[in-house]
């Protein structure tokens, strides 16, 4: 049965105000969430050696360890592959100023012997790759949902989940390609002319599918992620709405909403994000042995290889990391985001009542 929501606070703006709102939101998520990840891989490093820390954190249940030259990177809004060829290129991740008996101490001493600007070491993949995708994300989602809203002339707890599919389906296309040139770029050290080259070849050989490269693993993930998400997100934000007898949601109650709805999507679709980073780990070991790199299993065949070697619980393999750095920086984006959108609505109100 339909039903009527709360008035959102996203009403009322322009597409262009929304991108600024989702843009601050992922800059501000991105400072936030990234010195908990540099921490996280640089706790890693220190327990095993560069080859195996690699295996450890990217492949818990897998094989050989010596020839992984790879890391995969999240902060919370966009995972990053790092390709590094011997070590090369993952200083800032991988040097160990000491012994570090903690996350609070490896805090403490990472800020006092190498500088506070170290604990945002992975900040600008995220500020050229997460930030624009976030936005083309949110603001698509936003726009569909009006769409939706608007075609069917009441509210359906259903538009939520099918725009959030949707809006996460054309970011990741969009993004995908871009994704696989900045993993060849920092595999094989390429100047952009080379770069070039490399891309028409790689067309001129496999066709221009060859671009998107790993998008059915982040499809599988992300997807599933974003429709559970804002399904749940509307639900939650409009429940505490009502018991707090609120017209619109707060920037508490939207942080709340988007903490709850972020640990409930991460648990869930927690089977696709390891198989997910298997495949972008066999990615970037084809980028860095093209001769001796297999061929990527397919996602079922690989969730089966998962399930008999560790079963079931090596699917959900990195529960706790997983909700710890997702459900804040879900509660982080989508406050921020709400309460850009509440600013450019007032903002927008007081300015025709100025031309009245």
């Amino acid at each position: 049965m339909a039903e009527k929501m709360p008035p959102s606070p996203g009403g009322g703006i322009t597409p262009l105000q929304q991108m600024l709102a989702s843009g601050t939101g992922a800059i501000l998520t991105s400072l936030f969430v990234t010195p908990l990840d540099v921490v996280k891989i640089r706790l890693q490093a220190q327990r095993t050696p560069f080859s195996k820390v690699l295996a450890a954190q990217s492949v818990p249940w897998g094989a050989q360890p010596a020839t992984w030259k790879c890391f995969l990177y999240c902060n919370g809004l966009m995972d990053h592959l790092y390709v590094c060829q011997n070590g090369n290129g993952c200083t800032a991740w991988y040097k160990a100023p000491g012994h570090f008996t903690g996350t609070l101490d490896a805090f403490v001493k990472i800020t006092r012997y190498e500088g506070i600007r170290s604990l945002w070491s992975g900040l600008p993949p995220t500020l050229v790759m997460a930030v624009p995708a976030t936005v083309i994300y949110f603001t698509t989602y936003d726009q569909l949902r009006d769409y939706l809203h608007a075609r069917m002339g009441s509210w359906n707890h259903y538009i939520p989940l099918l725009a959030g599919a949707l809006a996460r389906l054309g970011a990741v296309t969009v993004i995908s390609p871009l994704e696989l040139i900045r993993t060849k770029m920092q595999s094989q050290q390429l100047s952009y002319r080379e770069l070039r080259l490399c891309i028409q070849s790689a067309v001129a050989q496999d066709g221009w599918l060859s671009l998107w490269r790993g998008w059915g693993p982040t499809v599988l993930r992300d997807v599933p992620f974003s429709a559970l998400y804002w399904f749940n997100y509307e639900l939650v934000r409009t429940w505490l709405c009502r018991q707090a007898w609120l017209d619109g949601a707060t920037f508490t109650v939207s942080f709340a909403s988007g903490a709850i709805s972020g640990t409930v999507a991460a648990v869930l679709t927690l089977p696709f994000d390891v198989v997910k980073t298997q495949r972008q780990i066999e990615l970037g070991d084809s980028e860095v042995h093209p001769v001796t790199a297999s061929k990527p299993s397919s996602t079922w065949l690989l969730m089966q290889r998962i399930r008999a070697e560790s079963g079931t619980r090596g699917l959900f393999a990195g529960f706790l990391p997983r909700v710890i750095k997702v459900a804040p920086a879900c509660a982080i984006m989508i406050s921020t985001y709400e309460f850009g959108k509440s600013f450019f609505q007032k903002l927008n109100q007081e300015q025709q009542l100025r031309g009245l």
